[in-house]
């Protein structure tokens, strides 16, 4: 951990409304003056768009139908790890683009579902700020967690996680319905065993609970509304609380 070059980390599954966190947090450095070194988990991923289907059609041909973004297979945990234990302690670290658009991938003169090339970030910053799916990982002797100075968990309770991606992706990504589950399904034996872990390693989690019927997030056809829902917040700590 590091006071000089902190590291503030935003976790959560897909869905799970870390984006929007992650817009509240820029408002509050520009608010304040700060200088953050943005690092998106996407980033993190082992393959682009395209090799990532291959290896999931190899996978599935051998009978592992649980390969996912959500696990370490398909991510570089020792690239995240390090990236967060350089910048703490030399405020300086590598960072890259997961393109997930033609919209973003056309100011690099790349397609969608690749990543720019590696570059060195960090001179004059404040401060890294990560937002994805893996930061308090921990793996074997991988602890991403332990570099992270201020851990944040975004955790809706599961049906509202999955009505938002199902939402997101057909709105957002052109995903159906049906894609989109058979996405989740996929992910659950990673989801349990890498994303849900690191909810016990935050230092502080939100989590959004509806007040409406969700039971079956699958038909479902509105997300439920901020005045539907409440919100949960755990202090790991409260002696650091205001």
């Amino acid at each position: 951990m590091s006071k000089k070059h902190p590291v503030i980390a935003i976790t959560g599954s897909s869905g799970a409304g870390t984006s929007t966190v992650k817009n509240a947090f820029n408002h509050i450095f520009r608010n304040v003056g700060a200088e953050p070194v943005i690092i998106e988990g996407d980033s993190f991923h082992r393959y682009d768009r395209d090799e990532m289907k291959r290896v999931m059609e190899k996978k599935e041909r051998i009978g592992n139908k649980y390969f996912s973004h959500f696990g370490p297979e398909a991510n570089l945990f020792n690239e995240l790890e390090k990236t967060f234990k350089d910048y703490g302690e030399k405020g300086r670290c590598r960072r890259r683009y997961y393109l997930h658009s033609d919209e973003e991938a056309n100011p690099f003169g790349q397609k969608a579902g690749e990543f720019t090339p590696w570059e060195n970030v960090g001179k004059g910053s404040d401060l890294l700020f990560y937002e994805g799916l893996h930061g308090g990982v921990v793996d074997g002797d991988i602890d991403v967690a332990k570099y992270v100075d201020l851990l944040i968990g975004v955790v809706p309770v599961v049906n509202l996680e999955w009505i938002q991606k199902i939402h997101r992706d057909k709105e957002h990504r052109g995903y159906s319905a049906e894609a989109t589950v058979d996405t989740i399904h996929r992910r659950m034996w990673e989801y349990i065993n890498y994303i849900t872990p690191q909810f016990s390693r935050t230092h502080i989690n939100f989590q959004r609970v509806p007040t409406v019927d969700t039971s079956n997030p699958f038909i479902a056809r509105d997300i439920p509304t901020l005045d539907e829902s409440f919100v949960v917040v755990r202090f790991r700590d409260h002696d650091y609380c205001d």
